[in-house]
């Protein structure tokens, strides 16, 4: 878990019950009528929870869905190789621009249809990482997630509105 962010703030976070494991966390709170919009609107939520499988008031624990958080990043990372660049930034490495034009455009394409993911090449299932061929040259393809600021990594790789993905094209040889 990073060190900047409380595990009940990260993408995928669930509340359970310390005593018998339940999911079905509640807690009071109370609504207003609103004459203006016609609706009831949140006032004030309760600091006490409770757990409706067992019946006894509980502090939450926290729990990720781990599986959940990796098909998020796996699907921002597609995302952002098909040409989704929202808090994004695409590098080409000195090397492949070196090559000319023509290919990096095939490089580029190459990326953008590479679907070869398996547990040798992405044993995190996160499709951060890819390799392929043009021309004899071996071309490696990665993403970083950073924070927004691009001074470290991201505190949440789940969560789009705290990350900027780098997408960075190289030459092997400029591993």
């Amino acid at each position: 878990m990073p060190k900047d962010i409380e595990t009940h703030e990260l993408v995928g976070a669930y509340p359970s019950c310390g005593t018998c494991g339940s999911k079905t966390i509640v807690r009071d709170a109370w609504t207003e009528w609103s004459m203006a919009s016609g609706d009831w609107i949140l006032k004030t939520v309760f600091d006490d929870c409770a757990c409706e499988a067992c019946g006894t008031t509980i502090k939450p624990v926290w729990k990720l869905d781990k599986e959940f958080r990796t098909k998020r990043i796996a699907r921002l990372n597609d995302a952002l190789r098909h040409g989704q660049l929202d808090r994004a930034t695409v590098v080409v490495t000195v090397g492949v621009r070196s090559l000319g034009e023509a290919f990096m455009a095939e490089a580029a394409r190459e990326v953008i249809t590479f679907d070869a993911f398996s547990e040798d090449n992405d044993p995190h299932g996160e499709h951060d990482f890819g390799t392929f061929e043009i021309a004899g040259q071996k071309l490696f393809w990665k993403i970083d997630p950073f924070d927004l600021k691009l001074e470290r990594h991201s505190p949440d790789a789940a969560n789009p509105d705290l990350t900027h993905r780098v997408l960075t094209i190289m030459l092997a040889s400029e591993y």
